[in-house]
């Protein structure tokens, strides 16, 4: 009998969440997503030691003019671009790598760093269809993927996804693709109300609604659900357009044999009734005003992919001595 992973490939792109290579191989997805949190890990690992040295090196050799934030700046992005390079080397499909959490309310900045990472993918013969570039789910961050696209013809992830008028403001945008953190979501939840468990029919995220809504009104962004906690929540949204996965998950999906569902799908969605609504920038922060869980969250997600930056930072400083 094919396992869960083994079904789910069968209905919905699945992509890795890590920036563990042994893992990616081990899983054999199609794409594979990447964050400060996780390049912070796999940097700590002996294995990856290698790459790190070869962003160092690369560093130094372009330093001449440079002053020392111009350096670190060189040498993070460099970091992103080695780690994305040897997992395109493994997978067949694309990898995500993230703008700097800080620049997530700077359209012009976010698009600067965008042009600077595509281009470095370039150089190493890399087109950027196979990048997809990730960036917070701001009004900011949402406007400069909106000019990526439709300008540069650069493909975007927008991630710390929470709320569907942030999902409504992508899909006119024109994005490639949206991260909805399910797990994050459900975190909330537990937390903040009297529900304290959820099985794989809850979705308080409402990826269910953005799906549908989606597929109802002939949106060509994607879904990618993300940031699980549990396998439940995966069996929940079989059939999503995309679903990352951590590798311990991917792992209890390979030996688990239940028979799953496909619960989202395109024909569903078109019968069902919908309005169609548009998000201006006024409703889009009324919109996240009103909602406290989307709210907190993404400031949560900005600055904890922030604090791993930094950590990431003083890693690095200390590999370029300077």
């Amino acid at each position: 009998m094919a396992s869960v992973l083994e079904q789910l490939k069968k209905v919905t792109v699945v992509v890795a969440d890590t920036g563990d290579f042994n893992a990616i191989k081990e899983f054999h997805p199609t794409d594979a997503t990447t964050n400060p949190s996780l390049i912070l890990a796999a940097s700590k690992m002996e294995a990856y030691s290698h790459l790190i040295d070869e962003a160092i090196a690369y560093t130094k050799a372009n330093a001449a003019g440079m002053d020392k934030q111009q350096v670190l700046t060189c040498a993070m992005d460099r970091i992103f671009v080695v780690f994305g390079k040897e997992i395109l080397q493994i997978i067949p499909g694309r990898v995500s790598t993230e703008v700097d959490a800080r620049l997530s309310f700077d359209t012009a900045a976010s698009i600067a760093k965008a042009l600077t990472l595509i281009e470095q993918y370039e150089k190493e013969g890399i087109g950027k269809e196979r990048i997809l570039i990730k960036l917070a789910s701001t009004w900011e961050g949402i406007q400069a993927a909106r000019e990526l696209e439709s300008k540069h013809g650069i493909h975007c992830n927008m991630t710390l996804m929470f709320n569907f008028e942030q999902a409504v403001a992508c899909a006119e945008a024109g994005v490639t693709l949206i991260s909805p953190f399910v797990g994050r979501i459900m975190d909330w939840y537990v937390k903040n109300t009297d529900t304290k468990t959820y099985d794989r029919n809850d979705d308080p995220g409402s990826v269910t609604r953005i799906y549908n809504y989606y597929k109802k009104h002939g949106h060509k962004t994607q879904v990618m659900a993300a940031s699980f906690r549990n396998t439940e929540e995966i069996k929940g949204l079989v059939g999503s357009d995309l679903l990352t996965i951590s590798p311990g998950l991917l792992k209890q999906l390979s030996e688990d044999a239940e028979t799953v569902p496909v619960m989202l799908s395109t024909e569903k969605a078109v019968g069902l009734d919908i309005p169609k609504i548009q998000v201006d920038e006024k409703s889009f922060r009324w919109a996240m005003n009103e909602d406290a869980m989307a709210t907190e969250k993404l400031a949560e997600g900005i600055r904890n992919f922030t604090k791993d930056a930094r950590s990431l930072e003083q890693l690095i400083l200390a590999k370029l001595d300077i």
